[in-house]
């Protein structure tokens, strides 16, 4: 169903994506833990769900996720790092919104797994840091860069 310029699921996703960002930054815990912490089913409920999570205040929404799936305190703090404008969550949530819809329409998998996928790969290391241009290059170049691998080993 269209509700706007997309598809009603692409704006959850968006919200499921920039849910996980806003706790990741909360926790001081890198995306890739936060999806391992809530796992599937809760990240299905947050997708299915996320119109009425919308509605909700965001930091609400966290606490709900947080104290549910025990998620402590760590010391990832890609903020702290960022030397210039840090992204929004929600800035960041559209960019794995973007990636994670590409992943799922190329791979033929539901949203939840190519989302799992995505956060599970390099691409987050790439996405989050802040001090590089990557965050916020061509949807489709970020794309390439995940089917195609090139991701930096450190």
């Amino acid at each position: 169903m269209m509700n706007g310029r997309e598809e009603k699921i692409y704006n959850d996703l968006f919200y499921t994506c920039s849910l996980i960002e806003y706790i990741s930054r909360r926790t001081h815990n890198s995306p890739s833990l936060i999806v391992e912490k809530i796992g599937r089913d809760n990240i299905s409920k947050i997708l299915s769900l996320a119109e009425v999570y919308h509605s909700d205040n965001i930091e609400a929404v966290a606490d709900t996720f947080i104290d549910e799936c025990r998620i402590s305190e760590g010391t990832f703090d890609n903020v702290g790092e960022c030397k210039y404008s840090v992204p929004t969550h929600w800035d960041i949530g559209k960019v794995y919104k973007r990636l994670v819809k590409a992943v799922s329409e190329s791979e033929h998998i539901d949203l939840v797994t190519a989302l799992i996928n995505v956060y599970s790969s390099g691409m987050v290391a790439l996405i989050e840091d802040y001090n590089s241009s990557f965050y916020y290059d061509n949807p489709n170049l970020i794309f390439e860069t995940y089917k195609n691998d090139c991701i930096p080993v450190d």
